[in-house]
């Protein structure tokens, strides 16, 4: 775990392949910056976000895929939302429909709804965007 007092991204989806290629790609880009974690799952996020409050680590960032078992993520983001307002979000999709992109913008307040397979590029600046 990181150490008290540092920045983190949470990064959440149901499939460890992407949760292992993603945390490697913002490893290379942000490691310095920041402590990049991930969670199998919404159950899992929430558990990984107060592990590291309690170390004293702020959660800034969670990059959240939608479609995952139990919650999709643009719910898992509002609930985030209501408990957490300060934590910024990004959701990522490869088939969320109009109406839950639209929902997670309004209601989850994310900054951005980046689709799988998702560039380098693209995920970067949304980050940087995103934490400004």
């Amino acid at each position: 775990m990181p150490s008290a007092g540092r920045q983190a991204i949470v990064c959440v989806d149901d499939e460890a392949v992407i949760l292992l290629a993603m945390k490697q790609e913002l490893r290379r880009r942000f490691g310095g910056r920041f402590a990049i974690e991930t969670a199998l799952g919404a159950e899992a996020a929430d558990a990984v976000i107060e592990e590291l409050e309690s170390e004293g680590v702020e959660v800034i960032l969670v990059i959240c895929d939608w479609f995952m078992p139990g919650i999709r993520g643009d719910r898992f983001l509002v609930a985030l939302r209501e408990r957490r307002p300060g934590i910024k979000s990004i959701l990522m999709t490869g088939q969320a429909d109009d109406d839950a992109i639209k929902r997670a913008r309004t209601d989850a307040g994310i900054s951005v709804c980046i689709t799988k397979p998702w560039r380098p590029e693209q995920l970067a600046r949304a980050i940087e965007d995103c934490l400004g």
